[in-house]
């Protein structure tokens, strides 16, 4: 039975509706557009619910903000190649499994990860086949002056955060690693963008929902 579950799983990777990662750095509006797509596309879109170790906050639920598992369940799942991604954070693992991933697929929805640098890496190294879209500020002074509005840093997150966006906007332009950057200068014009390469995916899940 093993051999057919695990034909299985490759086969529910490869003709549900292709995922979308999404990638960039905090601010350059990944959220906002999320939100456009989710509003305009009403049950075309879902995201995978990740995995990680730590302790679950006051108010998260199992299996909808995250997996909540322990070390030594998740490192044999990533072992067995269960997982797309995986990384560690502050003592803890997070990561991307297939069987997340297949679970919004089988709904005939279009899967989003938002996955970081470090992320989008290792999903290349996968069949997943998704779309990669990163989203970049048009200007780390432009990303400073609207993390600054959002008055939600202290000065040291602050630097860290625009930090780590010179890192990504610079390791973003390798060639062949995303299928488009977008360039988050004017809003209206990047969904338009955004849309319009998803936009034979869209219409095939839309269509899954009306056959």
């Amino acid at each position: 039975m093993s051999w057919r579950r695990s034909l299985w799983s490759t086969l529910a990777v490869m003709t549900g509706p292709r995922p979308v990662v999404l990638s960039g750095p905090s601010g350059a509006g990944k959220s906002t557009l999320l939100k456009k797509l989710m509003k305009d596309y009403e049950n075309v879109f879902g995201f995978s619910v990740s995995h990680t170790t730590r302790k679950p906050r006051a108010g998260e639920v199992n299996g909808k903000d995250y997996h909540f598992v322990t070390r030594e369940k998740m490192q044999e799942e990533i072992d067995t190649g269960g997982f797309v991604e995986h990384a560690e954070f502050s003592g803890n693992m997070y990561g991307t499994s297939k069987a997340a991933i297949q679970a919004v697929q089988a709904q005939n929805r279009i899967c989003i990860l938002d996955i970081d640098m470090q992320g989008v890496k290792s999903i290349k190294k996968t069949d997943l086949n998704p779309i990669y879209v990163s989203i970049q500020p048009p200007s780390i002074e432009t990303l400073e002056k609207r993390l600054r509005e959002r008055q939600t840093e202290t000065e040291e997150s602050l630097q860290k955060r625009l930090n780590a966006a010179c890192v990504d906007m610079e390791l973003s332009k390798e060639p062949g690693l995303f299928d488009l950057i977008i360039v988050n200068d004017d809003l209206d014009k990047a969904y338009s963008e955004l849309k319009k390469i998803l936009a034979e995916e869209i219409q095939k899940a839309q269509g899954c929902k009306k056959s």
